[in-house]
């Protein structure tokens, strides 16, 4: 399921092209990576929790997630350094361009009243980040298997240089941006 990345070669790289007025390919924006993160304080009672979020990234990605440990020690919250508090996953190459366009032509729809992606969550450096409410909206994931319902943060990572240039990559790609 390359189709993503075909567009990007074949389409979105030469628009981008001619509306930026690069001098040089090298110059044209390309999504660097993907990352998808799931936080949880509640792993901090219950190791369990933590193969729950594992299993569930792992279906959605198609890649091994990595635990995530706590840094610091923070009394208020009852958390020790080296606890375990969530779980991501980076993707790149070609399982990277196959969650993006599943994420926007399939998982997005199906997000109810869905009006649109923020178009202002831009990080000032070319960078997306996005969180959703519920891992349902993804296909690969059944109700009846889950165990609670939570949400993840997703952060685009690209080569662009300013905000303005990251959207337009993104929406030649299909991010369904909010009018």
């Amino acid at each position: 399921m390359a189709r993503l990345k075909e567009t990007y070669k074949n389409d979105v790289a030469p628009a981008l092209m001619k509306k930026f007025e690069y001098k040089s390919v090298m110059q044209i924006p390309k999504l660097d990576k993907v990352v998808i993160n799931v936080g949880c304080g509640e792993a901090r009672d219950n190791a369990k929790v933590i193969d729950a979020i594992c299993s569930d990234l792992g279906q959605i990605t198609g890649q091994k997630a990595i635990v995530c440990k706590a840094r610091k020690s923070v009394a208020n919250f009852k958390l020790r350094e080296g606890m375990n508090i969530g779980a991501k996953v980076t993707l790149r190459g070609e399982k990277m361009y196959e969650f993006v366009d599943r994420l926007f032509s399939l998982a997005l729809p199906r997000v109810r009243d869905f009006r649109g992606i923020n178009p202002n969550s831009f990080d000032g450096r070319g960078n997306y980040s996005m969180g959703i409410k519920e891992q349902l909206i993804f296909p690969e994931i059944s109700y009846d298997k889950i165990d609670k319902v939570r949400g993840m943060d997703i952060c685009f990572v690209t080569t662009a240089n300013t905000d303005e240039e990251a959207r337009e990559l993104l929406t030649l790609l299909g991010a369904p941006f909010a009018k």
